[in-house]
């Protein structure tokens, strides 16, 4: 079964005059419980990818599908609750809320849903990544990794059918990149999640099911991974 589905997707910025396609004419189609990554050097277009296909960003033509629903001509009302109750978003700069505690952070995508046991939900996803001491505490007072892991928190909380990562380990260490991976890598297996991981690293890509590879906003290249 396709969770997600992409049709000639494009995205064109307008500077002054010139009109620039970051995303081109982009078609696929990801599986449940796949684990995709998405490949390429900076600026080769993963991250407005992963934004259109998540529902953060429309794109200028084409259609995005996700679990059978088409989301790109959605008004944000009835979009925000899909993207909060289906899909889970892990970013590389942590996007977490300075003023929320991180249990706080946890919770809040819960919250909009008004999970009752949403309190329950956080306490044993902090517990799970090692961070139920840390809860209190606000984000400036939690390292890279202790944020990063905050994050991959909120983002499981609502047990999304879909999680997309964009370089979650690009502001990290090696030992705390290795660790957020089998981190994501562990609960995508546990929950059989479909994951979507942008990196320009070729050993991460060598563990997914599926490899795209992007230049210029175009696929250049699609692979499995060898068994």
């Amino acid at each position: 079964m396709n969770v997600l589905e992409a049709i000639e997707i494009t995205k064109v910025y307008s500077i002054g005059d010139r009109r620039i396609p970051v995303v081109d004419r982009v078609s696929l189609s990801v599986r449940e419980s796949e684990f995709l990554v998405v490949q390429g050097e900076s600026g080769s277009g993963k991250t407005t990818l992963l934004s259109l296909l998540s529902g953060l960003d429309r794109p200028t033509f084409g259609r995005v599908r996700v679990l059978g629903r088409d989301i790109t001509d959605l008004a944000e009302d009835d979009l925000a609750p899909l993207r909060n109750e289906a899909i889970g978003f892990v970013f590389q700069s942590f996007h977490l809320i300075p003023s929320l505690t991180a249990a706080e952070n946890v919770l809040f995508p819960a919250e909009l849903k008004r999970d009752p046991a949403a309190h329950t939900k956080a306490q044993r996803l902090l517990q799970r990544v090692g961070l139920s001491e840390r809860g209190g505490n606000f984000p400036h007072q939690l390292s890279g990794g202790e944020k990063q892991r905050v994050a991959i928190c909120r983002a499981l909380i609502n047990t999304p059918r879909i999680v997309f990562a964009d370089e979650p380990t690009g502001n990290l260490d090696s030992r705390n990149g290795k660790a957020i991976l089998d981190l994501l890598l562990d609960l995508h297996r546990e929950h059989r999640t479909t994951l979507l991981l942008a990196t320009h690293s070729s050993e991460i890509a060598g563990l997914a099911d599926r490899v795209i590879t992007l230049q210029d906003g175009k696929i250049a290249g699609e692979r499995p991974h060898a068994p």
